[in-house]
């Protein structure tokens, strides 16, 4: 089992920077795909960013040029750097673990969520 450990949310304005953290449990760190997802009010939960273990990223649409999802191996780590940041980004931010099978992504084991809000 991979238990998961974000931090970094919070309040900030529109057009700011946020750094998301997400740490992992266990050994097996760097064999796991790794993902961001967020869920607002009423809505599905999406994909913001994922990476595979060895740094090949994907972006959702709605935050592409916007964030970068990144990795420390050595630390079990995953970050998600969000700038110009909306009010629409807004929603509780989820990091994941999984595989990757050449076009898609199976997540296993999520955290508990942080909370991102953009507001002035």
């Amino acid at each position: 089992q991979v238990q998961l450990v974000e931090s970094g949310g919070g309040l900030v304005q529109p057009g700011g920077s946020l750094r998301l953290s997400c740490v992992a449990s266990g050994s097996t760190f760097s064999m796991y795909a790794m993902a961001w997802h967020r869920q607002a009010p009423g809505k599905e939960r999406a994909l913001v960013a994922g990476i595979r273990p060895f740094g090949n990223t994907n972006y959702g649409d709605s935050v592409k040029g916007r964030v970068t999802i990144f990795r420390d191996n050595a630390k079990n780590t995953v970050y998600l750097e969000m700038n110009s940041l909306k009010p629409e980004d807004t929603a509780v931010y989820y990091c994941s673990a999984g595989r990757y099978f050449g076009t898609s992504y199976q997540w296993d084991y999520w955290g508990q969520g942080t909370q991102v809000t953009v507001s002035s």
